[in-house]
């Protein structure tokens, strides 16, 4: 597989947004479970295994996640109000300028085994956290809902795919931290999972996993923006892939995709959902589960905030294509989410 390599150099970006002061107390042991994913070195050895072994077969042959991809009534109503805002600045790749790319190096595909046994994938985007190791994508392309307190097996992450190619390398998932409430209710507003990946691996000639370095450090990571207003613009980046209700297929899931709009507050009763997000948006449900809404993007810098992730989409005005994705609010509670991830080491799937 091809693999490009890249150093990290900081950037300053300068958006709009008001911050409050990080705290650094750890999250609420009852509010934030954690679960391992591939615990051991040796079961990420498997796991990486798997999915790399036959020139990258399963990666090829997984379909899109198709779990609770849309929803039939949306109304403009509800969302929360958060109290005072915060954001973790973004780590842009250092190398952006010398790639073909003009989407995020840190937008990509989760994969895992579902509960039918087969492989498919969502979204997911690379965060910036202190161990540079934590993806973020929908609690539902993690835990397994069809399978109450599991997760989803052989969960990895791979930025950058395009057309069945691993530039950046492959990340298998450690560890995952969600929310109580989505977790033991099913509460969609809760619907956002924070993984800690081992540093990424590629296949040798040898057929042997060759370790590349840190998710961060290879291809930068996006900021995290929470309690901001509705009516931000976004950027939403994700690889949809299934059809519309009229049986159209505009996209193949492919290569990354975006779009753009202002947010709304929106309700979802179907999914419980009373404090979720809505943007215009014409992407299909199945493979944009986890896709990226990025505050502040930079299309220069190819950085921003992420300030929601799809975990679900509808066709508010009936005409049989999807024309609205939508995302829990992102609140203090996803924040705190997020510390139980960026304070968890990887390290490598491979001994020292």
């Amino acid at each position: 597989m091809e693999m490009h390599v890249m150093k990290r150099v900081p950037v300053a970006l300068a958006v709009g947004l008001l911050a409050s002061p990080l705290v650094a107390a750890p999250a609420s042991a009852s509010l934030v479970p954690t679960d391992p994913l591939a615990a051991t070195q040796a079961t990420a050895v498997e796991v990486a295994t798997f999915w790399l072994g036959n020139g990258g077969a399963n990666l090829a042959n997984a379909t899109p996640y198709n779990i609770q991809t849309s929803v039939r009534k949306v109304i403009s109503a509800g969302g929360a109000s958060g109290t005072e805002p915060g954001v973790v600045p973004p780590v842009p790749p250092a190398d952006a300028g010398d790639t073909d790319t003009k989407t995020p190096t840190t937008s990509g595909k989760v994969f895992f085994i579902g509960a039918d046994g087969l492989p498919h994938w969502c979204s997911g985007t690379a965060v910036q956290s202190q161990y540079r190791n934590v993806v973020a994508t929908a609690g539902h392309c993690v835990y397994d809902t069809q399978r109450p307190g599991s997760t989803l097996d052989r969960w990895v992450f791979v930025p950058g795919y395009s057309a069945g190619t691993a530039p950046w390398g492959l990340y298998v998932g450690k560890q995952v931290a969600g929310h109580y409430d989505f977790l033991l209710f099913n509460d969609y507003d809760r619907d956002y999972a924070f993984v800690n990946v081992y540093s990424g691996v590629v296949s040798s000639a040898s057929h042997e996993v060759t370790d590349v370095g840190t998710l961060v450090d290879n291809v930068g990571g996006q900021g995290l923006a929470w309690n901001q207003p509705s009516g931000s613009a976004v950027d939403v980046f994700g690889y949809p892939a299934g059809p519309h209700p009229d049986g159209t297929r505009p996209y193949t899931g492919q290569t990354l995709e975006s779009s753009s709009g202002r947010t709304t507050t929106a309700q979802a009763p179907s999914v419980k959902a009373e404090e979720f997000t809505a943007v215009d948006s014409p992407f299909t449900g199945e493979g944009s589960l986890g896709s990226s809404w990025l505050l502040g993007y930079h299309k220069s810098k190819l950085m921003g905030y992420l300030n929601g992730m799809t975990v679900s989409v509808a066709d508010t005005d009936g005409d049989l294509r999807f024309d609205t994705s939508l995302s829990p609010y992102f609140d203090g509670e996803l924040f705190e989410v997020y510390q139980a991830a960026d304070i968890s080491p990887s390290g490598s799937i491979l001994p020292a």
